[in-house]
């Protein structure tokens, strides 16, 4: 099968290029040696429709498809990977969330918001001592009359402390038990719910990631996502769609790897000749480009399938799976091709090595890949 790509996804790849040509390389290694969280360009971003790119014209977003979205996130992320990470989270779990299972009220009062990023999202899946066990989560949410009140603290979360609106699951059953789990919408400002911890990371430190503490957080019933009891049902498919932004995210950072390293060792010279001529440094180069284009395949069928409504659960696990890994190793690569000088912030490289290795991480690590990849194929 070709994938070939239309007219409006070759255009919104290069608007978004001259976007973060324009607006984010400049400030990168700032934003990455303060970790500081770059709400402002987000706004701008809003502003480009790239805050809402699957919400439907209705709810103020830029209805493209999953195909636009992938060429967004690989385009942002080749510039810088904590940019294009919040990018990803902010799309695809909280906004894609209410997109996908929010009723009609619910679409038209938080969507519109969204898409513009007037509002900045977060999404809380994950605690402390249960990631991907969440059906043990600890965080529960008890009904009183026509209102639910949460308790409990979700780790790990993009935009945990500036995120203006937070889609959360809480367990509502008990630990272990089918269905134990709801989502629900909480705005920041809500009483008892507040921002925790930030992490202080390797990588990806633009990008703003923090504990959501709740604490007698009390939220009225017409914010639940869905029925009672669906919410990791939910989160699942949230994920199906999330993985492929997270495919996208590693691309992204793979291609502006390797982009990096191919002028580098045409430029750098050593014997008289540049070391792209050394065999070492031309096989390095050519496996880069090759599981860049194997991973950018797989990212489009998962897309592709994505788009026509498709089972897509088996593709987009093997997109994320395989393009997080292929990030690392591209990264990995390209630090060696430059020397010493990769081990330097002077250098790009050093940033995207630190930066590649969440994707083998968020949104289900490489080793939950296979377990929901192998869980597929078995079922024949």
């Amino acid at each position: 099968m070709e994938f070939k790509k239309e007219d409006l996804t070759l255009q919104v790849a290069q608007t978004t290029a001259d976007f973060a040509r324009q607006y984010i390389k400049p400030h990168v290694m700032q934003w990455d040696e303060s970790q500081h969280f770059p709400v402002n360009v987000f706004k701008e971003m809003g502003k480009l429709g790239l805050m809402g790119v699957l919400v439907p014209e209705a709810y103020g977003g830029a209805g493209l498809s999953y195909l636009e979205y992938v060429a967004i996130i690989t385009e942002v992320a080749k510039v810088c990977g904590s940019v294009g990470l919040s990018l990803a989270a902010h799309n695809s779990l909280c906004t894609g969330h209410i997109l996908a299972f929010g009723n009609e009220q619910q679409k038209q009062k938080y969507l519109p918001k969204l898409a513009c990023a007037e509002w900045i999202g977060a999404w809380g899946l994950t605690e402390a001592g249960t990631g991907s066990d969440a059906g043990n989560m600890q965080t529960t949410a008890v009904k009183d009359g026509d209102h639910w009140i949460l308790n409990g603290t979700k780790c790990w979360i993009t935009h945990g402390r500036s995120g203006d609106v937070a889609v959360v699951i809480a367990r509502t059953g008990e630990p272990r038990a089918k269905n134990n789990a709801t989502a629900f919408v909480v705005e920041r400002g809500t009483k008892g719910f507040s921002g925790g911890k930030k992490e202080n990371k390797l990588g990806m430190r633009a990008s703003e990631t923090a504990e959501m503490i709740f604490d007698n957080c009390r939220i009225p019933d017409i914010n639940r996502l869905g029925n009672v009891g669906d919410g990791f049902k939910q989160s699942l498919k949230v994920l199906d769609g999330g993985r492929i932004s997270i495919a996208a995210l590693a691309l992204g950072i793979a291609r502006g790897a390797y982009e990096a390293a191919l002028q580098y060792a045409k430029e750098r010279h050593q014997f008289d000749q540049p070391i792209a001529a050394f065999q070492g440094i031309s096989f390095k180069l050519a496996d880069m480009a090759t599981e860049i284009m194997a991973a950018e395949l797989l990212i489009l069928q998962a897309a592709y399938r994505k788009n026509k409504g498709l089972p897509m659960t088996k593709e987009a696990a093997m997109a994320k799976y395989y393009a997080s890994e292929v990030a690392v190793k591209v990264a990995n690569d390209a630090v060696q091709i430059f020397g010493g000088y990769g081990y330097t912030k002077d250098f790009p490289v050093e940033k995207f090595y630190r930066d590649s290795k969440l994707c083998t991480i968020g949104e289900g690590t490489s080793e939950i890949q296979k377990i929901v990849i192998a869980r597929e194929i078995l079922r024949g």
